[in-house]
């Protein structure tokens, strides 16, 4: 993330300084606000005060209740995460209402790191030490398995999901939610929900699933050595089955997903079965049913951005990239129904 000065900030500084004074955070007096940029669905600010540095985040004004609701979930998952051995950007103090900002909004502990979307590719010296880059996956990996360890009930995550038929609700919600803007006839999408409702797992354990598992959304820890330092972007995050975490993140891993479109080079990344193994030994999870997790992401991820590429369809979306989401989302759904019918 890094300062911009493309925006001006409309927030209250005084009436922030006076919530924090209130809370007992470092620092006193006004603080100084700065934009970010980094944030793909809400605003972040970098917050200074007598030497104290502390990032904001909060919904952009006008934002749909859905999403000031997010934000709301997001400060109790980062409650829930403080003292957990989870890399994510700690939780200073959180405010779940709209009288001090005009909408719920949280203080989170500076991450000093970078992100690879951020940087637009590796930084040094992953970008040309293709052994280096193992350590990415791994540690990519890692943060999920031990996330799913995280004891949500002893943590006061009871009612922040609805884990009760998770699997037996993916197919005709995702239908359903499709149903509201779909426009064009999307081959295989039958065939992948289909093969979904029939393959449901025997057994699961719910747990938290941060719901957009990537690197887009997690930031590494300055140096030559691979280090997650935290999972960031927690707008989907719930209870649920968080081995769909891991197919999420296996979407388009090479050789079987090095034909669709990827934002990162991969490269010197390790083989699937790797991963596989390390997200075992640390979360104690079987694997077993990966192909089933990574044919639900992909049908799902492309349901869900069917929507974007709707919106740009109809000339309602203002990001010129979404044009690139027509067709892959098509490849999506055919290397679901593939992998589907490989997998038996």
């Amino acid at each position: 993330m890094t300062e911009t000065s493309a925006r001006p900030h409309t927030l209250d500084a005084g009436a922030l300084g006076a919530w924090m004074d209130e809370k007992g955070l470092p620092g006193s007096g006004t603080p100084t606000l700065a934009p970010l940029t980094g944030g793909s669905q809400n605003e972040l600010y970098k917050v200074s005060r007598g030497g104290a540095e502390s990032v904001l985040r909060m919904a952009p004004n006008g934002a749909a209740e859905s999403r000031i609701d997010g934000v709301r979930r997001e400060i109790r998952l980062l409650r829930a995460l403080k003292g957990t051995d989870v890399p994510h950007a700690e939780l200073v103090e959180g405010c779940d209402e709209a009288d001090v900002l005009g909408g719920p909004f949280m203080l989170m502990k500076v991450v000093d790191g970078w992100s690879p979307v951020g940087l637009g590719g590796w930084p040094a010296p992953f970008d040309t030490d293709l052994s280096k880059r193992r350590g990415l996956a791994i540690e990519l990996v890692d943060g999920i398995a031990k996330l799913s360890r995280v004891d949500w009930k002893a943590r006061g995550l009871e009612g922040f999901g609805r884990p009760e038929n998770f699997h037996e609700r993916q197919v005709d919600r995702w239908l359903a939610f499709l149903d509201a803007y779909r426009f064009r006839d999307l081959p295989h999408l039958d065939e992948g929900a289909q093969w979904l409702r029939a393959h449901k797992p025997a057994s699961w354990s719910p747990g938290i699933m941060h719901g957009d598992y990537q690197f887009a959304n997690v930031m590494f820890a300055n140096g030559d050595q691979a280090k997650l330092a935290a999972i960031i972007d927690w707008e989907m995050t719930t209870v649920g089955d968080p081995l769909l975490d891991l197919g999420w993140a296996l979407i388009s891993w090479p050789p079987e997903g090095d034909d669709m479109t990827q934002y990162l080079d991969l490269t010197g990344m390790p083989p699937r079965e790797e991963l596989l193994a390390h997200y075992e030994r640390v979360s104690g999870r079987s694997t077993a049913d990966i192909d089933y997790y990574v044919v639900l992401a992909r049908w799902k991820l492309a349901v869900v951005l069917e929507k974007s590429f709707a919106a740009f369809s109809k000339g309602d979306a203002v990001d010129p990239k979404v044009e690139a989401f027509g067709p892959l989302i098509l490849d999506l759904l055919r290397k679901a129904a593939e992998l589907a019918e490989k997998t038996g």
